[in-house]
């Protein structure tokens, strides 16, 4: 019978198939006689024991120290500390000293021994750095815990925030330590007296500050202004306190006497008054505001203000609507910051603000009393001097008020950076 053509096609493809050459086999293909196939478990694996999986455990974990080694180090350090320092007379800051150089020595010995150079260097450099930390920490934490421990009961007195000085003389604070009698007097004229001359400070420092900012990165170019004004905020930056209120306090004094021989206004008014010790701020305030809003506008990518350009927005629309809200995050925080460096300073405050024992409202006329000049007249001067401690408690809760308003300003300054820090959006 003959072939059909299917038939031949499917003897002519077998044909193919025989000649073709056998693929040599690969190594993945070739299986080791007793070797586990593929897929297997190795603890199915013929021929290897618990003994040998122990065995591989011991040496992977050779060269590594417990998790425990850090504390059982510094307890030993601890106690041979304590017997050391109790030879001259125990004392906790020798005593913490001498654990911690012994931690760190002991520490890279024993991880020098059991693992090695390299690891024994590096963990030498991580305890010095724990250790530079905690003691830059150690003086701040000392600072917090005496202010609050001393000054938590003044702060408690009834009427401690809502009374001033008014009527407080020496007999009331003799009655007061002598017989346990409640501390009398407040600090709310000091509170009220550094918020009217902080706030301010403020309203004269930002503006200028912004807005010399605001020139030295979009308008200049490096011309001898620019150079000039960056040289000046230098300057500033570090002149000490007292030289501004000094200048405040003479300025005012030509401005006040300029003015009452040209129009015979301010005849009676002496230039030590709140706006006084305002403008001294503000020379405080302004190189800061400065250098954190230069900072935070060069930030500003240049794509933004391309953009804008591209649709014919001017320059100055383009700061106003583009660049600023951009950097504002920043800009809020470094104005924030410049508050909370100002508030503390009682040099310039006292030169020209002065001290007073009631409320004073008004910043353009009369002595005023701020919280810092409050605390050095407190301590310097008590109202009683054979009898100072109610003066004394007064203080050490007017310092603790300022501390928190310190810390609440910073608190403030990161939730601002953070509230008002530009979206991030992804696709």
């Amino acid at each position: 019978m003959a072939d059909t053509p299917n038939s031949v096609q499917q003897r002519e493809r077998r044909d193919d198939d025989a000649s073709a050459p056998t693929p040599a086999p690969t190594p993945a293909t070739v299986q080791t006689p007793g070797a586990p196939t593929l897929g297997s478990r190795s603890d199915d694996a013929p021929g290897q024991s618990a003994g040998d999986l122990a065995g591989r455990r011991s040496r992977l974990t050779r060269n590594t120290l417990p998790r425990w080694t850090w504390l059982a180090v510094l307890a030993g350090s601890a106690v041979v500390a304590a017997a050391v320092s109790a030879l001259p007379g125990f004392s906790v800051p020798l005593w913490l000293v001498l654990t911690a150089v012994l931690h760190v020595i002991v520490s890279y010995v024993v991880t020098r021994l059991r693992v090695g150079r390299r690891k024994a260097t590096d963990g030498l450099w991580t305890n010095l750095v724990h250790l530079a930390f905690l003691t830059a920490l150690l003086p701040l934490v000392s600072v917090i815990w005496s202010v609050v421990s001393v000054g938590l009961p003044g702060l408690i007195e009834p009427g401690f925030f809502a009374s001033d000085m008014r009527g407080i003389d020496g007999t009331i604070d003799q009655a007061s330590q002598e017989q346990g009698a409640a501390v009398l007097g407040g600090i709310r004229h000091a509170i009220i007296g550094s918020l009217l001359i902080t706030i301010a400070a403020t309203v004269i420092s930002v503006p200028i500050g912004l807005l010399t900012s605001i020139y030295l990165v979009e308008y200049s170019r490096g011309g001898p202004l620019a150079r000039a004004i960056t040289f000046f905020v230098d300057v500033m930056t570090g002149i000490p306190s007292i030289v501004a209120g000094l200048f405040a306090g003479a300025a005012m004094a030509w401005f006040l006497s300029t003015v009452n021989t040209l129009t015979g206004a301010f005849g009676g008014i002496r230039s030590t008054m709140g706006i006084t010790a305002a403008i001294a701020l503000s020379v405080l305030m302004i190189p800061v505001v400065v250098r954190t809003t230069e900072e935070m506008l060069r930030v500003v990518p240049n794509e933004l203000r391309e953009a804008s350009y591209a649709l014919g927005v001017r320059k100055w629309r383009t700061i106003l609507k583009v660049v600023i809200p951009t950097a504002i995050s920043g800009i809020a925080s470094g104005v924030t910051l410049a508050i909370a460096r100002v508030i503390g300073e009682t040099a310039p405050i006292l030169v020209t603000a002065g001290f007073v024992v009631n409320v004073n409202w008004n910043l353009f006329s009369g002595w005023m009393t701020a919280l810092p000049v409050y605390i050095y007249r407190q301590f310097q001067n008590p109202t009683s001097p054979n009898f100072s401690d109610p003066s004394h408690q007064r203080a050490w809760a007017a310092a603790l008020v300022l501390i928190i308003i310190v810390m609440l300003l910073n608190l403030i300054a990161r939730l601002v950076a953070k509230v008002f820090a530009p979206k991030q959006t992804g696709r």
